[in-house]
């Protein structure tokens, strides 16, 4: 089972690096493009009609400024598409996030926070783990990991 992670352009790698991190961390396999809704739909059409022999179950969709590729490519599939709002110079990211969180009826897009790569790697994993058990412990031993980092973080705090 793998993620496809796709940006829809070069620009947005360095926030989409956290989620291939993130899936790595996991031992989740990935496949990384770039690929522009609005200026190469021909070729997202392509490469979302080979997720079923890629073994792709869930998808990441990465989007600053108009932020239509993820809701593009829920439009296409039936998979799980997550949507990251990239943040743009004009608005702080709150147009992409606008953008992929207002998907009309019959086109659902989970979308995380603006920049929110890591997170989307996170519910992406949580997807598969549904049906991965190793995945699943993985996750949990995650969550425990955090819980006891916070624990930590309190225990500093009250001993000042």
């Amino acid at each position: 089972m793998k993620v496809a992670v796709v940006m829809g352009s070069k620009s947005d790698y360095d926030v989409s690096k956290k989620a291939l991190e993130m899936l790595e961390k996991f031992g989740v396999q990935y496949e990384v493009r770039v690929i522009s809704a609005h200026r190469a739909l021909e070729t997202l059409e392509t490469f979302v009609s080979e997720f079923e022999d890629l073994d792709i179950k869930v998808v990441i969709g990465l989007a600053g400024k108009a932020a239509h590729l993820p809701g593009v490519i829920a439009g296409m599939t039936t998979l799980p598409v997550i949507g990251v709002p990239i943040k743009g110079s004009a608005f702080g990211g709150f147009d992409s996030l606008m953008s992929i969180v207002q998907m009309p009826k019959g086109v659902p897009v989970a979308t995380v926070a603006v920049d929110g790569a890591d997170n989307a790697a996170i519910l992406a994993c949580q997807m598969l783990a549904i049906k991965d058990e190793i995945l699943a412990k993985k996750l949990l031993e995650y969550k425990e990991e955090l819980r006891e980092d916070v624990l930590k973080q309190d225990e500093s705090i009250r001993s000042y």
